[in-house]
């Protein structure tokens, strides 16, 4: 990077099962194959999913595949101390500590946040230049983004984490930052274009231009992606492997990665 500070991409969203540590997952081994210095820190210290992620393809590298790269990865964990000025003074030193780990010797830090509201999650989305949020096929998701009116679309009330966003983005201008680029990916998408599915896409339209984000096509429902989890790869590891889901699933991938504009 030309001012010697990584590019900090955030997968941020405030409800679980929405594929945050797939997704992270395979931004990651799509920039390290791309060449890209990564690090990854995990603030979701109870489920862990990145970091047991990680730690299988570490355990995958170390069975005899050398070939496999492994990003630095670190866990920062909630403080346990009695009041909320101890904790939040205590994380936000653990979660600068790590950011300093990384952030002169990476070209860019994914941060995987958990699925509820946090001090360091807020921390983490206040710092992003990219912020990620994944979202399921439906309108209970669409929910996190703000309400809209079941007959034209148009938004009634943005949410409690696009409020959250907002503020990231105001705290981010006054500390002179560059703007931050909000990025809202549909995941799990079902394979057959649904009522449901062009409902949804109709919704995240009119949804972009009040809360301003971008929105783009993320990935499919295919059972590829929870089969490597043990192992730790990513569709985008193994290219002799060439059944159609399998070289769907990487191109879907690769195409996601280009319309995030990270470089």
């Amino acid at each position: 990077m030309s001012n010697n500070s990584a590019h900090i991409i955030v997968l941020g969203n405030e409800k679980g099962g929405t594929g945050k540590s797939t997704l992270a997952m395979h931004i990651v081994v799509g920039l390290l194959q791309d060449g890209k210095k990564v690090g990854v820190i995990d603030l979701d210290a109870r489920q862990k999913s990145t970091t047991r992620y990680l730690e299988n393809r570490f355990a995958h590298q170390q069975s005899g595949h050398s070939d496999i790269e492994v990003p630095k990865f670190t866990t920062v964990r909630q403080s346990q101390a009695e009041s909320i000025k101890a904790r939040e003074q205590e994380e936000q030193t653990s979660f600068h500590s790590a950011l300093s780990q990384f952030n002169s010797k990476k070209d860019f830090i994914i941060i995987d946040c958990p699925g509820n509201d946090t001090y360091l999650s807020r921390l983490a989305h206040a710092l992003a230049d990219t912020l990620i949020t994944p979202l399921n096929d439906s309108f209970v998701d669409l929910d996190l983004l703000g309400q809209v009116s079941p007959d034209d679309y148009q938004v009634k009330k943005i949410s409690f984490y696009s409020d959250m966003v907002w503020q990231s983005r105001k705290y981010r201008s006054a500390s002179g930052k560059p703007p931050m680029d909000w990025v809202v990916v549909r995941s799990r998408l079902a394979s057959i274009e649904s009522r449901n599915n062009k409902r949804v896409h109709a919704a995240l339209e009119s949804l972009q231009k009040r809360v301003m984000f971008r929105y783009v096509p993320g990935i499919y429902e295919r059972v590829v992606y929870r089969e490597l989890f043990p192992t730790g790869l990513t569709v985008l590891d193994d290219k002799k492997v060439n059944n159609l889901s399998h070289v769907s699933a990487r191109e879907e991938v690769r195409t996601l990665i280009e319309n995030l504009r990270l470089y």
